[in-house]
């Protein structure tokens, strides 16, 4: 009984911080931008309106759970659960200190490569089985934005892998216990922040659900739980993206003084204060300006990036 307990106990709690984490990350997005814009954010339900969270999950809780009688019921309800199954599934393998990691495999770049993939079936299935022309639109937006950026976020990271020999992550932390592939790395670190920031639809890529053009794209149909596990979602893949920049380019848990565990809870925090203030900075670029930046900025650069990393291991092999 008690290994059992053992084994159950750092999936359980890192589930539920993770969970607790995208939850509060709404409030902190609307405090971060109420800063920015000046004015006051969230102030009313607790202090420094903390519990304004709380307040937003009763609301979905308790809001109508509608089906359109149009739609696709079984991929309607699918949908939302496949967003947040394969998000979830991908902090399994993020090294958050020495100690603290559910699963630890060779692979572990593959498999997220792989999860990345089969998260784009969740908001493609929302959009057609809405059977709405918003939600249509807003899905195959999604299709060719993530299918394309993915490609890009796979070659920006291949450098470091001809670094350090492995698809490892604790091997690619290991790896940098001198120095963080940030220095060696920095082209493929812009290039890899931004496929990541397209990959998680945020804004100023968030073209997918652009309210002021598409209402609310793939997820206009959606109410109560449903939209709440997509807006939860969403927030999952900005920790999840801001944890393997961390992992991948600013040597994960490594630091000195702090706890292993503390470093990368402040280095994964700095990258999500990014994303929430990249919102507010930078104005959405219509959608055919999205795909030029990536087939012809981003993909030579990416093929650049690799093809000079790769010569330069080669010059230190002999």
């Amino acid at each position: 009984m008690m290994a059992l307990y053992e084994v159950l106990l750092v999936p359980t709690s890192v589930l539920l911080l993770l969970l607790l984490c995208a939850a509060w990350s709404t409030w902190l997005e609307r405090r971060l931008l109420a800063v920015w814009q000046d004015r006051l954010g969230p102030n009313r339900v607790g202090p420094m309106g903390l519990l304004q969270v709380v307040a937003d999950m009763i609301k979905i809780f308790t809001k109508e759970d509608w089906v359109p009688p149009f739609a696709d019921k079984a991929l309607f309800i699918i949908a939302p659960m496949i967003l947040m199954i394969m998000t979830l599934l991908g902090f399994a393998i993020i090294p958050f200190s020495p100690n603290i990691q559910i699963a630890n495999f060779d692979n572990a770049l593959l498999f997220i490569l792989a999860l990345s993939s089969l998260s784009v079936y969740s908001i493609m299935l929302a959009g057609f089985s809405s059977n709405s022309k918003y939600a249509l639109l807003g899905a195959m937006r999604t299709a060719a934005q993530m299918l394309s950026y993915e490609v890009f976020m796979g070659l920006a990271l291949m450098g470091v892998v001809i670094i350090t020999g492995s698809f490892s992550l604790n091997d690619i932390v290991a790896a940098q216990e001198n120095y963080w592939f940030i220095l060696s790395q920095p082209l493929g670190f812009v290039l890899f922040l931004i496929a990541g920031v397209a990959e998680s639809h945020r804004a100023p890529f968030d073209l997918p659900e652009a309210e002021t053009e598409i209402v609310a794209g793939f997820h206009t149909e959606y109410s109560s739980m449903k939209f709440g596990m997509f807006f939860i979602g969403e927030y999952l893949g900005v920790i999840f993206v801001s944890a393997l920049i961390t992992t991948l380019y600013f040597g994960g848990w490594q630091g000195p003084v702090l706890p292993p565990i503390i470093w990368f809870l402040l280095k994964t925090g700095f990258f999500v204060v990014f994303f929430i203030l990249l919102r507010a900075a930078i104005p959405r670029p219509r959608y055919d300006q999205l795909m030029r930046l990536g087939w012809a900025v981003l993909l030579p650069l990416t093929l650049l990036n690799l093809l000079l990393t790769a010569l330069w291991q080669l010059t230190l092999g002999f």
